[in-house]
């Protein structure tokens, strides 16, 4: 068993990239987490990390033990949670990753909640747009917004992601109001940059099932959805944006639903993880947590929902 926690903390060396972080997030010294280090290789006879000055490097016979021992990490971890997997003894420390924007609005708020069912649970959250690598970064689980690419990863759905378009009431009166998507080419369109979708193109689906592709230009491009949300508020354009994103400025009044009779593709919001053969009780615990609170109609739906049974 020893020789498994040495391997823990090799990789977790590895994830953080020096013997000082690992030894922080695992509750050693320095010194002690140097030792066991030196103990594996030992025990190995083979040396695993280049030391310098500067930085460590893991030597080709630290990546073929990393490759192979980190999935018997992974299960030696499942196994001994599951068996004390009911809700008090739900323990460790649980990394997850979330895009930003998502996060401070939808799932800071319900942490203290989650938090205080599980009071032996530590939680690690990165508030980032980047997509991160879960295996090779140590984390057990990521909210990750669209459509996903095929990978090894398990993913859950915890809510649709719906789109729509929208501007200001101030832009409207100005510029009018599009009528058919193929006014939109008359009009200032704010445009997301992405890697995986051309946003010069916005997809509109009318009620007979007809899709219609709207090739746009825009003055304003912005790879951060913030920057294109406070565009439209301020009048600079219309902008395709998530419910989640804007819902609060629809019940507020400072965004109007533009072109309502057409749909545009919807994604999902996921929680992902990475392939196992058991799923650790404390990664299943905050997945369910969040489809409960999120529910079949999750709370940036509910407002739209309600006005729409309205008409």
């Amino acid at each position: 068993m020893e020789h498994l926690g040495d391997l823990n903390l090799f990789l977790r060396v590895l994830d953080l990239g020096s013997i000082s972080a690992a030894a922080r997030s695992l509750d050693l010294s320095v010194a002690v987490a140097s030792q066991r280090l030196k103990r594996l290789e030992r025990s190995l006879g083979v040396r695993l990390l280049h030391r310098t000055t500067r930085q460590l490097q893991p030597t080709p016979e630290g990546i073929a033990l990393a490759d192979q021992g980190r999935h018997l990490v992974e299960e030696l971890d499942v196994l001994t949670s599951s068996l004390a997997s009911n809700a008090k003894n739900i323990a460790g420390t649980l990394r997850v990753t979330i895009p930003a924007s998502f996060g401070r609005q939808y799932i800071s708020p319900l942490l203290p909640q989650f938090m205080a069912r599980h009071p032996r649970l530590r939680l690690d959250l990165d508030l980032s747009d980047q997509m991160r690598d879960l295996v090779s970064e140590g984390l057990d689980l990521a909210i990750r917004i669209g459509t996903l690419k095929d990978s090894e990863l398990v993913a859950t759905r915890l809510a649709v992601n719906r789109r729509v378009l929208c501007a200001s009431p101030d832009y409207l009166r100005r510029r009018g109001t599009p009528k058919q998507p193929e006014d939109l080419t008359r009009h200032e369109c704010l445009l997301m940059s992405s890697h995986r979708e051309s946003a010069n193109v916005w997809h509109l689906r009318a009620a007979d099932g007809k899709t219609i592709d709207v090739r746009l230009q825009g003055r304003l491009r912005s790879n951060l959805g913030e920057v294109i949300r406070d565009a439209a508020i301020g009048g600079l354009g219309i902008a395709l944006h998530s419910t989640w994103h804007v819902c609060e400025d629809l019940r507020a009044g400072r965004l109007r639903v533009v072109l309502p009779d057409y749909q545009l593709p919807d994604s999902g919001i996921y929680a992902v993880t990475p392939q196992r053969r058991m799923v650790l009780p404390r990664v299943r615990a905050f997945v369910e947590f969040l489809s409960r609170q999120f529910g079949e109609t999750p709370p940036w739906e509910r407002y739209l929902a309600a006005k729409s049974s309205k008409k």
